[in-house]
């Protein structure tokens, strides 16, 4: 029995790349065009949803989210959530239609197929390169003067003990907040370790409960209160993780 397990979770496994890269195949002389200009992102935005929600509900992954808060068209954000699975990038996309902008890490370029459009389209940043930080608040207020919203998962990547709820956070989402005075959006991801963990046996279809928590606003705060911004930010994700408690159910 155990084996016949194992053969499921190997294909199950399998699939979740396929349904990676099949779709960019597909749609790539769309994405090229739409990565070409930065004016064009908007229209990228729109098919990397699409993407992402192949992907999620290929996998028989289900998004249903519950808004404290609601996004404004005219306004941006710094999106931030627990980072626990490959499939934190899909969701975002999937309950985010407001164009948003990724901070990650410059390892994820080396994926095959993803990577060529996540270096492209992404803000890349080589925490071990003092410049590479400083060039990303750069590139961050560009794209935010160009309309868009940033996200960043702030533990920076997912912990390898996979026991920890949520991590310590880095300071870089909650500088970027200040320096240009935009809410923070904190979000839940309740059951992504669950459907699609790290761990290569944790994983199987189902709900992806998310909760976009009430927005934390910057306007009146300076750099030096960046430390208790980030502590509030995850003390909030924390409790809510830890309460359990998932009461209103809207479909995104």
């Amino acid at each position: 029995m155990k084996w016949i397990k194992a053969f499921f979770i190997l294909f199950y496994r399998m699939w979740f790349y396929i349904l990676v890269a099949v779709p960019i195949i597909v749609l790539f002389p769309l994405l090229l065009v739409s990565t070409s200009r930065e004016k064009f992102y908007p229209f990228f935005f729109k098919l990397a949803r699409i993407w992402a929600k192949i992907v999620l509900y290929g996998m028989g992954f289900y998004p249903v989210v519950k808004r404290l808060a609601h996004l404004q068209p005219e306004k941006s954000y710094m999106l931030v959530a627990n980072h626990t699975s490959m499939a934190d990038i899909m969701l975002m996309l999937a309950i985010v239609k407001k164009p948003f902008v990724f901070v990650g890490k410059k390892e994820l370029a080396k994926f095959p197929v993803f990577g060529f459009f996540y270096k492209r389209t992404c803000i890349l940043v080589d925490r071990k390169n003092t410049k590479s930080r400083q060039d990303v608040f750069y590139s961050a207020q560009r794209r935010l003067k160009q309309g868009n919203s940033i996200c960043i998962f702030p533990e920076g990547g997912v912990p390898d003990d996979l026991s920890i709820v949520v991590d310590s956070f880095k300071d870089g989402a909650f500088r970027l907040a200040i320096e240009h005075k935009i809410p923070v959006v904190p979000m839940v991801f309740y059951d992504n370790k669950k459907r699609f963990s790290y761990s290569f046996f944790k994983c199987s279809p189902g709900k992806m409960r998310v909760k976009v928590l009430n927005f934390l606003e910057t306007e009146h705060l300076e750099q030096k209160d960046k430390r208790a911004l980030r502590e509030k930010t995850r003390n909030l994700i924390l409790e809510t993780l830890e309460k359990k408690r998932f009461l209103v159910r809207t479909t995104a």
